[in-house]
């Protein structure tokens, strides 16, 4: 990756041929805007945008025939990029990707409407066995209502889905600026990460309530739990960062995340919660030998 990573910065000819080749590739947009985030994170924004347009091409082909993830995903890494150089705040790149998230379901609605609804009509169809006695317990209207919010909350996943593919390439460009020019500068950044107590609730109130203040609104709470995942995942690494966690633990938390991610997943929602309140690793430490991830002072 480093290799990868020192090409791309070597010149603009070399960030185009990156860039434009994952783009033109099938589900290489992650690399693609991984790379452009990248150079606008280190270059800025004018020499990101002649790089930018290259890749804007081949995403827009590829939404021409049905797939709009390698442009939603690229546009939406270059705004949070953006964001991330000119303020150098994690906390609010994630608080604005629930916005960006929001843009990829009107987005996906657009495209996908009629593939969205028809699977959810399947799903409708396998409820009561799925929700066995308990489907049988609801009243008719209650039934009407859950087979409502399928669609937007089948609209919200897939959003989050890209949402959460926009963070880790916004994430792996900013790995390779701090590998290039200040070893250890992502890891002080990302350890750092937490969101205060008020955005915090917003989100968990986005979570809970969401579905109850109307059928479209469904779809809020799969983006507004994305944010507090990453804010979770961030509370593991800094406590092990501290030794106050062993590092076998966090070993041990990503085979759970793979083996059990519709248990872990909401559990790292409830841990950013209750940290936006306690600050488990108290005030980040402003003596690290590692500096900013960008290397710039």
């Amino acid at each position: 990756m480093r290799a990868l990573a020192d090409f791309i910065m070597r010149g603009r000819m070399q960030a185009i041929v990156v860039v434009a080749a994952s783009a033109a590739l099938p589900m290489l947009f992650w690399l693609c805007a991984a790379a452009g985030s990248l150079v606008l994170l280190r270059r800025g924004l004018r020499d990101a945008l002649g790089v930018l347009v290259w890749a804007v091409v081949p995403a827009c082909i590829w939404w021409y025939f049905g797939d709009p993830r390698t442009l939603l995903v690229l546009l939406g890494s270059f705004g949070l990029a953006w964001l991330l150089r000119d303020q150098a705040s994690w906390s609010r790149v994630m608080l604005c990707s629930v916005g960006l998230g929001l843009l990829y379901a009107w987005a996906l609605g657009v495209v996908f409407g009629e593939p969205i609804a028809a699977l959810a009509t399947e799903l409708q169809k396998v409820l009561p066995d799925m929700l066995s006695d308990a489907y049988q317990q609801l009243s008719t209207d209650e039934q009407a209502r859950l087979g409502s919010l399928l669609t937007p909350v089948l609209t919200g996943l897939l959003a989050a889905l890209l949402q959460i593919a926009t963070v880790l390439s916004l994430m792996l460009g900013r790995y390779w600026q701090a590998v290039l020019y200040n070893p250890g500068g992502f890891g002080l950044e990302f350890r750092a990460l937490r969101l205060s107590s008020l955005p915090a609730m917003l989100l968990l109130m986005g979570i809970l309530l969401g579905p109850s203040l109307g059928v479209q609104m469904a779809m809020v709470a799969p983006l507004c739990s994305v944010p507090l995942v990453f804010a979770g995942v961030a509370l593991l690494h800094g406590l092990v960062k501290q030794g106050r966690m062993a590092r076998f633990w966090l070993v041990g938390f990503y085979v759970a995340l793979v083996l059990f991610m519709q248990l872990v997943y909401p559990l790292l929602a409830v841990l950013a919660v209750v940290d936006s309140l306690f600050d488990f690793r108290g005030r980040a430490s402003r003596d690290d030998d590692a500096g900013p991830a960008d290397g710039e002072g």
